[in-house]
């Protein structure tokens, strides 16, 4: 009885392989072999034609120089057919010396005056000589007495040019398939030695492309392709692939964002992408480091590269911008909270003196000191918002005024400054003054008489900033790379990184067509001279009033 088959098992089944190596291994050798057979067969094919045309030209090289034989036409105008004429001497020695088939004289009867077999002279031939009888020469493959031979048929000329006879000359055909089938063998040796080395070089080829692969499955590497572009394209976290030349490879949805950039930017040159900057030097890799940050347009970015083994890398790109600006409330919230620390603790004070001068019945003192200070802070805030009369530029500059005096810095307007209420981008300019002042504010503290100036100049619609410190000043090989992102003398804030404050101030200028420099003026310290073109809105036009005409005119009467 036999036993039922076991669970689990099938029928053994000879598929096609699923490994890249193996299918393309197979093709490889599949494309070779048949290859070699079609070459082969196309060699063989012309090899036979050509082989019985040389047979054909020799045949008729052997008629035509049989019929150059002295005797032949003397012989066929003067004897007898016959096996001892001297026609058939003649021609059987020119068998005998050529190793033809047969060599047949005929006169224009078609009858035989030669042949290998004497027997057969004086009968008529077998195939049609009328072509040679008609004073033509002949080739061509045909069956006689014989058997099947290549043919050349010559006319035989009398003294006066008449055609007295002919000659057909007959090689054996199968001596050309003989050498034909001789020429087949060294041809295979040929085509098996072409095979076997396609075949070495498939398998390398096969090899080689399995350690690329991974021998991973086409259906794999299709699957991986699948959800690597699934993956790219999903992720919140920008990525930029770069090949060995600096070519950007890939683009996700995300780098397209964050570098303002479009799909149109795959397989081209970075830096003719990017135009050069920092931001370029980071993604090519001429700038080191980890978490390195780069400013592209408003948004601040932070960058990490990873090479590939082909020269080429993939980088990662992160926004910061929101981080940074919290970052940046954070320091202005404590730099609040210092400040309002400071006025607490001022405040406190003076209410004391206040309260001591009036326990001392000092009444008139008393009021003398309320008014100078309360004339103080009054006279700081007008004295502001006389020159600068943007409210959101005065506001900052009056805070900054409180924290700059509670680090012993001194901050004043200028002489000459003078700001309208008509700038573009109040937000923008209030962070390009907010943070050359906190920086001045760095460098001044702690120096000898420490004091910041701040000036403001209107030139048509151009605003021109001007912020001096008395701090050390900023050596002149350094001019160059302070507006660099992530350069910084300080130290590393507790929420990130530093070196942002000037790069936002360059771009900054640079988006509205201004610039920004930093020069070191002889009474010490830096100055920031910030311009910024077509900052200031057009000046509305004054009203007249009415009646204003006509009373001129009446006036002009009246003169």
């Amino acid at each position: 009885m036999n036993a039922p088959p076991s669970p689990g098992r099938g029928p053994l089944r000879f598929g096609w392989p699923q490994r890249v190596f193996s299918q393309v291994l197979l093709m490889q050798l599949a494309i070779i072999t048949g290859v070699t057979v079609l070459v082969t067969g196309l060699f063989l094919a012309p090899l036979s034609a050509q082989l019985d045309d040389q047979a054909m030209r020799r045949a008729l090289a052997i008629a035509q120089s049989t019929a150059a034989q002295p005797g032949i036409i003397e012989g066929l105008s003067t004897t007898e057919p016959s096996e001892r004429g001297r026609v058939q001497r003649t021609a059987e020695r020119v068998r005998r010396a050529t190793g033809a088939e047969y060599v047949v004289v005929m006169d224009r009867r078609g009858v035989r005056w030669s042949h290998p077999e004497a027997r057969r002279i004086g009968e008529v031939v077998s195939t049609d000589p009328s072509d040679a009888l008609r004073g033509r020469e002949v080739m061509e493959i045909d069956s006689g007495t014989l058997g099947r031979s290549a043919r050349g048929k010559v006319p035989l000329f009398g003294p006066s040019g008449e055609v007295v006879g002919a000659v057909s000359v007959g090689i054996e055909y199968d001596s050309v398939r003989s050498r034909l089938l001789g020429a087949i063998p060294g041809l295979l040796a040929y085509a098996g030695t072409a095979l076997a080395v396609g075949a070495l070089a498939a398998y390398l080829i096969s090899r080689r492309l399995q350690r690329q692969t991974h021998d991973l499955a086409f259906s794999d590497i299709s699957a991986l392709l699948t959800e690597r572009e699934a993956m790219l394209h999903g992720i919140r976290e920008g990525v930029v692939a770069l090949d060995g030349t600096g070519r950007i490879r890939l683009l996700n949805d995300e780098a397209q964002r964050l570098l303002g950039l479009g799909p149109e930017a795959a397989g081209r040159p970075l830096d003719e992408v990017l135009d050069g900057g920092r931001t370029a030097d980071v993604l090519a890799g001429r700038v080191a480091g980890d978490d390195l940050l780069a400013v592209r347009g408003s948004r601040v970015l932070l960058a990490n590269r990873m090479s590939t083994d082909d020269g080429g890398a993939v980088v990662t790109l992160r926004d910061r911008t929101e981080l940074e600006r919290l970052g940046r409330e954070l320091d202005s919230t404590t730099g609040l909270i210092d400040a309002l620390r400071a006025q607490d603790h001022e405040h406190a004070n003076r209410l004391h003196t206040l309260l001591g001068l009036l326990e001392l019945e000092m009444h008139e003192d008393a009021m003398e000191f309320v008014t100078e200070v309360v004339g103080v802070h009054r006279a700081t805030a007008e004295q502001v918002t006389e020159k600068v009369r943007d409210p959101l530029l005065a506001a900052l500059l009056v805070g900054k005024t409180t924290v700059a005096a509670e680090r012993g810095v001194s901050l004043r307007v200028a002489p000459g400054t003078l700001l309208p209420d008509r700038v573009i981008d109040p937000r923008g300019l209030v962070t390009v003054v907010g943070n050359l002042v906190d920086n001045a504010t760095d460098a001044a503290a702690g120096s000898d008489g420490a004091r910041i100036e701040v000036g403001l100049r209107v030139e048509g619609r151009t605003v021109v900033l001007r912020v001096h410190d008395s701090g050390p000043g900023i050596p002149p090989e350094w001019h160059a790379s302070i507006f660099t992102e992530g350069w910084s003398t300080k130290d590393v804030p507790a929420h990130g990184k530093r070196g942002l404050g000037l790069a936002l101030v360059r771009r900054l200028a640079e988006r509205q067509g201004g610039s920004v420099t930093v020069s070191g003026p002889e009474e010490g310290g830096a100055v920031f001279t910030v311009v910024l073109p077509e900052a200031l809105a057009e000046p509305e036009p004054e009203p007249t009033a009415p009646g204003a005409t006509a009373r001129t005119a009446t006036t002009g009467e009246n003169r």
